[in-house]
């Protein structure tokens, strides 16, 4: 592929390595695609690990139609202090004793964070509070109060013990906070604790085997797209030339064959995607175009 971004509507699955911004990430990523349009799937922390899908060109458009939207997360759970930003790398704010039973406590702890809980999102999260991020006000030494929000647990389980640390591996909503759910662990447990370390496994269709590093995606673009058709679960519906014209013109298209689906990915005769049309019976009804 001599320019991997003309007209390039794909994904990319990114491994982010630990010390980097999310928006650094992206950035990378756009050079090497020519500066096409980019966006992620779920910003991950500077300080975390994992994976970071990215859309690349009109598949920015396309994020509404991924599913699930779950994520699955490694980390480590630290007892025994608690810390301004809920992980390592805050400051110390209140140690406490640590129950010699803390392993079974933790581990009784784990059903009543299973299934529909309700978290209280940290200070540094990028949540709004009057049209500011709250991490701005973190940093700013303001604390604001903070709406519980819920969210779903669908799998807590302990993988390894340490020195007073756990490691443990979840399967959660969107919008869940894993830094969070460590300090509550720990409340639970009878002691204070924090987030050591975190690993994003999946992040919706988008799993950990398949990410690809920035130096990959550098030396090779073309190897690392994903095509839309491998992500979204959507059926597809493939036009003839006179459709194609009018499905990009914003034109209501016959559908020849049955869509059990409300949404299909239309494609052109050379199977390229141009849209997204929405199932009306017998008709396509454009709702994404591509140009």
């Amino acid at each position: 592929m001599s320019n991997p971004a003309s007209g390039i509507i794909a994904f990319v699955n990114v491994f982010k390595p630990a010390g980097m911004t999310s928006a650094h990430v992206v950035a990378r990523v756009r050079r090497v695609f020519d500066r096409a349009p980019a966006g992620h799937f779920g910003t991950l922390d500077p300080n975390a690990a994992g994976v970071l899908p990215l859309a690349i060109g009109g598949a920015t458009r396309l994020f509404p139609y991924i599913e699930p939207r779950s994520k699955a997360y490694v980390f480590v759970l630290c007892l025994g202090s608690a810390t301004s930003t809920g992980d390592r790398w805050g400051e110390i704010v209140e140690r406490a004793v640590v129950p010699s039973d803390w392993r079974v406590r933790v581990e009784r702890a784990l059903a009543q964070f299973t299934g529909e809980i309700e978290q209280v999102p940290p200070m540094v999260s990028a949540l709004k509070h009057e049209g500011r991020r709250l991490y701005e006000l973190a940093r700013a030494q303001q604390e604001v109060p903070r709406r519980p929000r819920s969210v779903r647990i669908a799998d807590l389980r302990i993988l390894g013990e340490e020195e007073r640390a756990l490691r443990l591996a979840v399967e959660c909503s969107e919008g869940t906070y894993v830094r969070t759910l460590c300090e509550d662990l720990a409340r639970a447990a009878g002691t204070l604790g924090h987030m050591g370390a975190l690993l994003r496994t999946r992040a919706g269709p988008f799993a950990l085997l398949g990410a690809r590093t920035l130096s990959e995606i550098e030396a090779d673009p073309a190897a690392c797209i994903t095509p839309p058709l491998d992500v979204l679960p959507l059926p597809s519906v493939v036009l003839d030339e006179r459709a194609v014209y009018d499905f990009r013109a914003g034109r209501i298209v016959p559908l020849s064959v049955p869509l059990a689906a409300r949404h299909a990915l239309v494609l052109d005769g050379a199977r390229s995607p141009i849209g997204v049309g929405e199932n009306l019976g017998a008709l396509l009804q454009p709702r994404k175009v591509f140009t």
